[in-house]
């Protein structure tokens, strides 16, 4: 019945037009059309991950089959969408040594992971620098240019200085051209990235007004979208409001770090909006129950200023609670996990922009040493992996009943040009003897 009562609600959106589903050509690429993300002409919902690691460890061919395992593990509980790191800038097993150099045995290892996101149906956003040291980040490309000269005083000159920003582009250009070497498919050209992001997490605390953040991706942007027209392309933000909608900020943590979320999304070659939620560390003082008063407002401000400001799509691109957070319980961990999927399959079941979540971060058995208290193990069978399931099905069912609509409009359409054809040719022809 409830089934039932979902296709009737979703029929009734597509007649009053909420949705459009479209008849074209299915190509394999995510793309954008108003609040929804479009995949082969029908509205696209998927549950997801995080999983920061697997360029790392696929660079060892021995260790690639924890990816495939990861993939495995994560489609059997319908998982669509992974998000994972394009970078290693100048720190142990890089994958660029310094500004243009390059290590192909790092490569390789993004390429199997490419390759293995297309065998099991999963779409990668792909991260391409770190605002913070981890992996190199910001700072990193800041060393590097301070090695040849440059005088810097900041590791937020990263977004301002002409050289520095040149090293990024330089990476953007060689990560979108890359030749895949398993798939033969340049990475510009792989249905099996959905989107690029510019940077994890970009923060600029040394300009509080948000304008070298709003130049730096505006600027970013068009240089993305100068070399890949195909792919989906968003920020990496957090969701910190600023400037541009001072009535929000007081919905922020007591965080000021120089992003803002509409501002930021507003921006031409911006295909989505993201947003972050950890109430655990935003709020580690407070209760469980203040958390998720937090998190429901959060929650809701965003996807109401999603599909009412920005008017594009929404993903939670980063969610969790960690394990480490002091009386921790899974009860509390999958009730953040229901919070959070709750909003958006009412969501997406009204033909509104929220179109999915991706918990932080999915591991195997046996990658204890990659833990950070976040880590969810999908063969363990936990009470959270069951939260992640169902939520998986629910959204799975949208996509079906989309999918037979457009059978249904594909159908109507042949039918009206046979009905077409008939009248042409009957017309003229004498009537009776």
């Amino acid at each position: 019945m409830k089934h039932l009562a979902l296709a009737l609600l979703l029929a009734i959106l597509i007649h009053q037009q909420c949705f459009n589903v479209f008849v074209e050509a299915g190509d394999g690429f995510i793309r954008t059309r108003g609040v929804h993300f479009m995949l082969n002409g029908s509205p696209y919902y998927a549950n997801g991950f995080n999983a920061y690691w697997l360029m790392y460890v696929a660079s060892d061919p021995s260790q690639r089959y924890k990816v495939s395992t990861a993939f495995r593990e994560a489609t059997s509980h319908g998982l669509t969408v992974a998000r994972t790191w394009a970078f290693s800038d100048g720190v142990y097993r890089p994958l660029q040594y310094s500004p243009g150099s390059y290590n192909e045995q790092m490569f390789k290892g993004l390429d199997f992971v490419i390759s293995e996101a297309r065998k099991y149906g999963i779409k990668l956003i792909l991260s391409l620098v770190n605002n913070y040291e981890s992996f190199g980040g910001k700072k990193q490309y800041v060393n590097w240019a301070r090695s040849q000269g440059q005088y810097l005083t900041s590791d937020d000159d990263f977004f301002r200085s002409p050289v520095v920003k040149g090293y990024y582009k330089n990476h953007i250009k060689t990560v979108l051209n890359r030749y895949n070497s398993f798939t033969g498919i340049h990475y510009k050209d792989d249905s099996a990235i959905m989107a690029w992001e510019l940077m994890n997490e970009p923060r600029c605390t040394s300009d509080p007004s948000g304008r070298t953040i709003q130049a730096w991706i505006t600027e970013m942007a068009s240089y993305v979208k100068s070399v890949d027209r195909n792919h989906l392309l968003e920020a990496g933000l957090e969701g910190f409001y600023g400037q541009s909608t001072p009535q929000r900020k007081g919905l922020n943590p007591a965080i000021n770090i120089g992003a803002d979320f509409v501002a930021n999304n507003r921006i031409p070659g911006i295909d989505f909006a993201t947003a972050h939620c950890y109430p655990d560390q935003w709020f580690s003082s407070s209760n469980d129950q203040a958390q998720l008063s937090f998190l429901n407002n959060w929650l809701n401000a965003h996807i109401l200023d999603a599909q009412y400001t920005l008017r594009k799509p929404i993903l939670f691109t980063e969610f969790g609670k960690s394990s480490k957070d002091p009386g921790f319980s899974s009860y509390q961990r999958d009730l953040l996990f229901s919070t959070v999927y709750y909003k958006i399959y009412s969501s997406a079941k009204r033909g509104g922009p929220a179109a999915g979540a991706l918990f932080w971060q999915l591991l195997t058995e046996g990658m204890n040493s990659f833990g950070d208290g976040y880590e969810i193990v999908l063969s363990q069978g936990s009470s959270t992996a069951n939260v992640i399931a169902q939520q998986s099905h629910k959204l799975y069912l949208i996509r079906k009943i989309f999918a037979r609509m457009r059978n249904i409009q594909r159908w109507k359409k042949a039918r009206g040009i046979r009905r077409g054809q008939r009248l042409r040719r009957n017309r003229g022809k004498p009537i009776g003897n």
